[in-house]
């Protein structure tokens, strides 16, 4: 049985499939050639679980979307009063690759624009390895699967280098670069062109959102200190000189990266990524963007947004005797939003019901997102299309009425009617 959070993925595909404006990144050749009609979208939940739909299996360059994540290597490497000494943390208002430095320190504003960038990577440890094998180590961790340069695409940059160069030279001058001009962007240049799907960027946002923890392996990669921090440099600087209406539309901490793929993290939930070439005027995909906005909207994801912390959805199963039949009782709890109600998508999936009669019970259930909402529906007509009959307690009306492929409804009862059943003695099961 297909998750109705993959065809809610899919819907999110096709109702942005109309923002074709922007153009690849004509500046880097290799980029310049991608076929702008590619797109993706994943999210991955804090306990690990990666959804994705589109052209999700696809490699490109992770870009300026490494950013963040070299600069948490940094911080664990040196302490973060060390970086913070090195690289500022203030919005720069300005392009990505602008050449600027602050004119009082001489420090790059922040490490999310090119000048911070190239100065963060300068300062990962190479003792023991290059700066840029840790960081593609990281990745492969952060991913669970090697994770490579693409050797063709770092030459093609390296070619046209010459305005990270420019800023190299400017850091160096400043005093503000720990590495000669040259070694630090070839390192840097390295670091993005590392590949990449929307699988993996979903599972590294998701370690974002789980504190620092892989949800997988269950390994701390950056202490809860660093990626505080971390995210809170994403959400004011992540997305460039358009971070401001970035974060009044979408509401999350993000970060872009000119082959057209962005990552986005909801604390505590879900890492969100999207795919798609075309970029915009500041430099971020286009039809990216639009898809973040859906998912913001639709998942409640914006952190201005009031609302309970998220946890799953399912209080309890049990099988009961119902008027003889016996039946299984999934009990919820809470506020549904897409990252609660995953648990019982994925449990459903994973363990189907083995009775006939499935109830569930909305007793106990506060508020209903509209995409849990749609997410819950398209979950109890797929159990009715496999030959389930369902039955509804939602004593509060938070799920309209709705209808399988087949004409078919749930049914409805009270509290009242759920209570006259009797709890199977597990010898009947």
């Amino acid at each position: 049985m297909r998750s109705p959070i993959l065809d809610y993925l899919d819907a999110i595909i096709e109702r942005t499939a109309h923002v074709d404006t922007g153009a690849t990144a004509d500046y880097i050749p290799e980029l310049a050639a991608a076929d702008p009609d590619k797109a993706a979208v994943a999210l991955c939940t804090v306990n690990g679980t990666v959804y994705a739909v589109g052209d999700a299996d696809l490699e490109f360059s992770i870009q300026s979307m490494s950013k963040p994540f070299a600069y948490a290597l940094a911080i664990e490497d040196h302490g973060l009063d060390y970086i913070l000494d090195r690289v500022g943390v203030e919005p720069s208002g300005e392009a990505f690759n602008e050449l600027s430095l602050d004119p009082e320190t001489g420090k790059p504003r922040n490490p999310m624009i090119n000048a911070g960038a190239i100065a963060t990577h300068a300062l990962v440890r190479a003792e023991e390895a290059p700066a840029v094998d840790r960081v593609l180590a990281l990745f492969s961790e952060l991913a669970q699967r090697p994770v490579e340069i693409d050797a063709q695409l770092a030459a093609s940059e390296l070619a046209t280098g010459d305005r990270n160069l420019g800023l190299a030279y400017l850091l160096h001058a400043s005093g503000r670069l720990a590495q000669d001009p040259s070694t630090a962007v070839e390192g840097y240049i390295r670091q993005c062109s590392a590949n990449v799907t929307v699988r993996d960027l979903a599972l590294m946002a998701s370690t974002l959102a789980n504190g620092g923890v892989q949800p997988n392996t269950g390994k701390r990669l950056f202490s809860r200190h660093t990626t505080r921090h971390l995210l809170s440099v994403m959400a004011s600087c992540g997305m460039y000189d358009a971070a401001g209406d970035w974060f009044t539309s979408v509401g999350i901490p993000a970060k872009s990266g000119v082959a057209g793929g962005i990552i986005g993290v909801l604390p505590g939930q879900v890492g969100v990524a999207v795919f798609s070439p075309r970029l915009d005027t500041h430099g971020n995909s286009a039809r990216g963007v639009a898809m973040m906005e859906r998912l913001s909207e639709d998942m409640g994801l914006h952190l201005m947004e009031a609302g309970r912390p998220a946890r799953s959805s399912l209080r309890e199963t049990r099988k009961e005797v119902i008027d003889g039949e016996p039946g299984t009782v999934y009990v919820l709890q809470g506020d549904m939003v897409l990252s609660s109600i995953e648990a019982l998508v994925h449990e459903l999936i994973e363990n189907p019901p083995a009775t006939d009669l499935v109830v569930f019970d909305m007793s106990r259930v506060d508020e209903v997102l509209p995409v849990a909402r749609r997410t819950s529906a398209a979950m109890a007509a797929k159990l009715i299309d496999t030959g389930h009959r369902i039955v509804l307690v939602d004593p509060e009306e938070t799920v309209p009425e709705f209808q399988d492929s087949q004409g078919r409804a749930v049914e409805r009862w009270t509290p009242e009617r759920l209570a006259q059943s009797q709890l199977l003695d597990p010898g009947e099961e």
